[in-house]
């Protein structure tokens, strides 16, 4: 396919894509014809020059643009190129939150569709719970336990209860359900804010109250009653939505940086090598 013929030469009058964006999507559809698997190398540049009839840095130019989205990572050296990579959530969770700074979504609006979804994820992992996810769910209660010693920071707590329910979603086996709410609890922990003058007492109500659901919640699933753990989770986000009623808690749009995407990945990965070593 020949990217340099008259008819593909990009004019800014006609708003043709550049010739590099041309090559990128000409490399997705090579990726799903052929089927290429996380950990898959793409052709060599070499290859791709001449696969595509396009210069050296055009290729460079593609390979970055998809390595941007996600879709790729490109090595430089000996043996170096292009490899298919899983898409990271971070990045998508970045993409989504940065569409919604332009739109008007309330917290109001997130615990709606909180509301239908937290249960029948909930519903759908008891099954898929394994030994190391009720050691990481009973660890994750008692660190969040506001009556627990050395309590420094009450909010910070609330934020770590995310990470409850985000085990039940790694057990979860519909893929769609488990990040859609991932997402919700990213934009849930990362841009709630609350009245600064919030008595500490509201803060102590909201987490006894979680922490009560969350033994509750975890009870019912070591039990494998799918049923009481929707049923539960479902009376918990109610609860949850009374609760950051009452605290004046809102949702702070922001755009998320760069920046901060390294930050967020080596701290969940931290959190899920200490949800590894609670599990043995």
């Amino acid at each position: 396919m020949d990217f340099d013929s008259q008819d593909m030469q990009p004019t800014a009058a006609m708003g043709q894509p550049k010739r590099s964006d041309l090559v990128a999507e000409e490399i997705k559809r090579l990726i799903t014809a052929k089927n290429l698997l996380p950990g898959d190398k793409l052709p060599r540049e070499s290859e791709l020059q001449s696969m595509f009839a396009v210069s050296k840095s055009t290729i460079r130019e593609a390979l970055k643009s998809l390595e941007v989205q996600g879709l790729v990572k490109v090595s430089t050296g000996p043996g170096g190129g292009g490899m298919v990579v899983e898409v990271p959530l971070d990045r998508t969770f970045q993409l989504m939150q940065n569409y919604l700074f332009f739109k008007e979504v309330r917290i109001e609006d997130i615990y709606q569709v909180r509301k239908l979804l937290e249960p029948e994820l909930a519903a759908s992992a008891v099954a898929h719970l394994t030994d190391a996810h009720f050691a990481a769910l009973e660890h994750n209660i008692q660190c969040c336990d506001p009556m627990a010693e050395h309590v420094e920071d009450p909010l910070a707590q609330r934020q770590e209860e995310m990470n409850f329910h985000d085990i039940f979603a790694a057990a979860c086996p519909n893929s769609f359900l488990r990040f859609s709410c991932e997402m919700i609890n990213q934009m849930i922990r990362q841009l709630t804010v609350f009245d600064n003058e919030m008595p500490l007492q509201e803060q102590a109500k909201f987490g006894m109250s979680n922490t009560k659901f969350h033994k509750q919640i975890l009870q019912a699933a070591r039990e494998r009653d799918a049923d009481r753990v929707r049923a539960l989770m479902s009376d918990h986000m109610h609860d949850c939505m009374r609760s950051v009623t009452r605290m004046h808690g809102k949702l702070k749009g922001r755009l998320i940086l760069d920046s901060e995407m390294s930050r967020r990945t080596m701290a969940r990965n931290a959190r899920r090598a200490g949800r590894q070593k609670a599990g043995g």
